[in-house]
């Protein structure tokens, strides 16, 4: 096993972060790193803005469902899906507006995506932990008066980074079976995976709780998906944002 699988495969979130502040230096390192993932067509749709303030961090903390890791974190980074780069590229030549679709607005994600995924790996590799914040979202329309972002720019989710101060166990994955699929999609190995680790996440939550805890990864999805429709809110916030989702 290389260094860097090493690396990937010990990836825990943390939560709670000493108060060590991170030198610029690591900052344009993680910064870079992130810029050298993949992007389609190399049209490089995202931008993060590197939130360090005290009081705006506070207030992305409560606007995030009071995430308090997001205060105490000396780093937080907003991971933004940026079509207003490609539209002011544009400009620069022609005045015209930026034809979009779905497609568009999915390349813009995912640059941002992979671009954040770099970067936390970039960040662990120097020994801070991260974790991810899709609570980002709750708010969208308050995040993004905020940080003060144009059109066509949504803050897809933060990035939490900082020494750590909690060592949590790793947390079991579901098995190979169900995510690894040779040539064809394989329902029954996913049925078998599954079944295969509501069983392993039994004992999980057990041992977290003490022995108090019954349940399974497959019930935890129950009462987290069918209570209702996550974020229902989004869709009408990225129209007004200028995304044209069709």
């Amino acid at each position: 096993m290389t260094e860097t699988i090493q690396l990937l495969r010990a990836h825990r979130s943390i939560r709670k972060f000493k108060d060590t502040p991170i030198p610029d230096e690591h900052l344009e390192e993680i910064a870079l790193a992130a810029q050298a993932a993949s992007t389609s067509s190399n049209i490089q749709a995202y931008s993060v803005v590197a939130v360090r303030n005290p009081e705006r961090k506070m207030t992305l903390a409560e606007l995030a469902g009071n995430q308090k890791h997001i205060e105490q974190s000396p780093l937080f980074l907003v991971w933004l899906a940026d079509l207003n780069k490609v539209q002011t590229a544009i400009h620069l030549h022609e005045d015209t507006e930026l034809q979009q679709n779905t497609e568009l607005f999915l390349l813009a994600t995912v640059d941002a995506t992979l671009a954040a995924q770099n970067a936390a790996i970039a960040a662990e590799s120097l020994g801070y932990g991260t974790v991810y914040i899709g609570g980002i979202r709750n708010n969208p329309q308050a995040v993004s008066e905020i940080l003060e972002l144009p059109p066509l720019v949504y803050p897809v989710f933060g990035l939490s980074i900082g020494v750590p101060d909690q060592e949590p166990d790793l947390r079991p994955r579901l098995p190979l079976q169900a995510f690894l699929h040779e040539e064809v999609y394989q329902q029954e190995e996913v049925v078998a995976g599954i079944k295969k680790y509501d069983e392993t996440m039994r004992a999980y939550y057990a041992s977290r709780a003490g022995g108090e805890s019954d349940t399974q990864w497959s019930l935890e999805l129950i009462r987290r998906f069918n209570g209702g429709k996550l974020r229902e809110h989004l869709h009408p916030y990225l129209v007004s944002r200028g995304f044209d989702l069709k």
